[in-house]
């Protein structure tokens, strides 16, 4: 037998070229023309595949989702499962109302406008109560969302968002509860300008986020910044037309009460009640830009250094963030998927039968004992001893 491999020969062309020079020529082989080979090669190819439709579930509805599940969260862990807390979210400025009519009226004949003291009391106080509420709510979000910051689908932007539109439309249904309470219980006339109304609101709910939102940077990198925070916000129900009439103050006064963006809110939403307020101090151009420099310089700043924040709130946490939250390969709508279920789980939607299901499957072979829940261990050795 020869130890020397036979020779593999090609077959010639006419021109005496093999099928290999042939494709390297460019030509086709046989006589075969490149239409036909086109042809062939899209035959064995198969048919085309069309284009696939982004998912509903792309990242275009990531962020909306995301939103939804913190809103879920927080409504949990504010108001609770039950309607208690949601009755003392009205109750709390109700009491706050009626105290202030009930001492004013015992030392005024009547308010500073109309007669009806709870309608006047009300037209001020609620507005600032969603202020100071939403501006310290949003200043916490980042503190108040830290375990769901841990996930690569859930952004600064989102705990942000999560807060203000939260509180924001709790506020706006707590006010016309209120209100309208007092109109029911008080048999108000009047036509009432609603257009004014929800302006004066989203002065108000623009003013809030934007305030809050630069409170969360600066009360996160310098703590001690809350503290001063609270000082100087103290004598801001004073200064902010809640009990009087910005009016019926003396000029000077009114020069320096008038840079408080505050006080044309409560003005603004006093007009949209009392058809004869004009109140023609109000510059709603005034609240919009400090409200807008406050908001940008605030995104600013912590899309500039939200991951030392985010850090720094989480120094005294129990443990550091785990090397699965920094894969990149992971998928970010699974996370968002989880975050809402744990959302959902909080409220007793979802959860039930899946520990159910947990509680009585079989052990695994490698797995630990502990692992299970309990009662698993009695079953596993009753099985055995059965078999």
């Amino acid at each position: 037998m020869s130890d020397t491999a036979p020779e593999i020969r090609h077959p010639q062309g006419p021109a005496g070229q093999t099928r290999a020079g042939q494709a390297r020529a460019g030509e086709s082989p046989a006589g075969e023309s490149p239409a036909d080979e086109s042809h062939a090669g899209a035959a064995h190819a198969g048919p085309t595949r069309r284009p696939q439709r982004p998912s509903r579930n792309g990242p275009r509805f990531r962020m909306p989702r995301t939103v939804v599940a913190l809103m879920l969260r927080e409504m949990a862990t504010s108001y609770g499962r039950s309607a208690g807390g949601y009755v003392w979210a009205v109750l709390e400025p109700v009491l706050g109302v009626a105290l202030l009519s009930v001492l004013f009226s015992m030392a005024l004949r009547s308010p500073g406008l109309g007669s009806n003291f709870p309608l006047f009391y009300a037209t001020g106080y609620l507005p600032f109560a969603m202020f100071t509420d939403l501006a310290n709510k949003t200043a916490a979000s980042i503190r108040f969302s830290r375990p769901f910051l841990a996930y690569p689908s859930v952004t600064f932007l989102d705990a942000l968002l999560a807060r203000v539109v939260l509180n924001a439309l709790t506020h706006v249904a707590v006010i016309a509860i209120v209100i309208g309470g007092i109109f029911l219980a008080y048999q108000l006339p009047g036509p009432v300008d609603m257009a004014g109304v929800f302006e004066a609101l989203l002065l108000v709910a623009l003013l809030g986020t934007g305030v809050g939102t630069l409170n969360c940077y600066l009360m996160n990198a310098f703590p001690v910044w809350e503290r001063i925070w609270h000082i100087l916000t103290r004598p801001l129900f004073l200064i902010s037309g809640v009990i009087f009439l910005y009016d019926m103050m003396p000029v000077r006064a009114q020069d320096l009460l008038w840079y408080n963006p505050l006080i044309h809110c409560t003005g603004l939403m006093r007009r949209g009640f009392y058809a004869t307020y004009e109140a023609s101090y109000i510059s709603q151009a005034y609240v919009v830009a400090i409200a807008l420099v406050f908001l940008l310089a605030g995104l600013a700043l912590i899309e500039r250094n939200h991951q030392k924040l985010l850090e720094r709130s989480c120094a005294g946490a129990a443990s550091p963030r785990p090397a699965a939250f920094h894969d990149p390969g992971r998928d970010p709508g699974r996370d968002a998927r989880h975050v809402l279920c744990r959302a959902l789980a909080a409220q007793g939607r979802i959860g039930r039968r899946t520990r159910q299901a947990r509680s009585h499957r079989p052990r695994r072979e490698h797995e630990p004992i502990g692992s299970r829940p309990a009662g698993t261990d009695s079953a596993f050795a009753s099985g055995h001893a059965q078999a």
